[in-house]
């Protein structure tokens, strides 16, 4: 306080100076709140597309009960896609001239695959281990994005580490498994 200057003075000062100082908090709070509830939802968006491009081929590898397996000898790959004749290997299915699979690294011409067949159409999609993980791939790269925006946004080090760990293992096992 400087001398000359009134009690009530030094008072008010200090009562303003406290209200800044409150009003800094409040909005230090407020932006924090902002911050995380942002990053949430961008985390939980890169899951959820994740979850919905892999479910289109893994709901057929999964949930297998009531549709037509069998194995396919792969005879030409153009264009992206890979076909050859379908042999039935489960009960109800009908041998077929023709079934189209997806072209990527896992499928070679002159080998065969076990399948199952997408309904209402010729397209399959690889069955066992190998089909699972393969479907299963967009989910690993979700997590794997997903933990960087965890880490740098959320700022949960140790729960992006463990996304991370999540991601490289599906990716790796599908790798390996295809």
């Amino acid at each position: 306080m400087i001398p000359a200057m009134p009690a009530s003075a030094s008072a008010a000062r200090s009562r303003q100076a406290s209200s800044v100082s409150s009003l800094s908090s409040v909005s230090s709070a407020v932006l924090r709140f902002g911050r995380v509830a942002a990053m949430g939802t961008v985390t939980a968006l890169i899951l959820i597309a994740g979850v919905w491009a892999s479910w289109g081929s893994a709901q057929h590898v999964l949930l297998t009960k009531g549709r037509e397996r069998g194995t396919v000898e792969v005879t030409r790959c153009a264009d992206g896609w890979c076909s050859g004749p379908y042999a039935p290997v489960s009960a109800g299915s009908q041998a077929r001239g023709r079934v189209v699979l997806e072209d990527s690294v896992a499928v070679a011409e002159g080998r065969s695959y076990g399948v199952v067949l997408k309904p209402g159409g010729d397209g399959a999609v690889r069955a066992g281990a190998a089909g699972v993980l393969f479907a299963w791939v967009p989910l690993g790269g979700a997590l794997l994005l997903a933990s960087v925006v965890v880490a740098g946004g959320l700022r949960r080090v140790r729960a992006a580490w463990v996304m991370a760990g999540a991601g490289v293992a599906l990716l790796t096992a599908a790798f390996f498994a295809v």
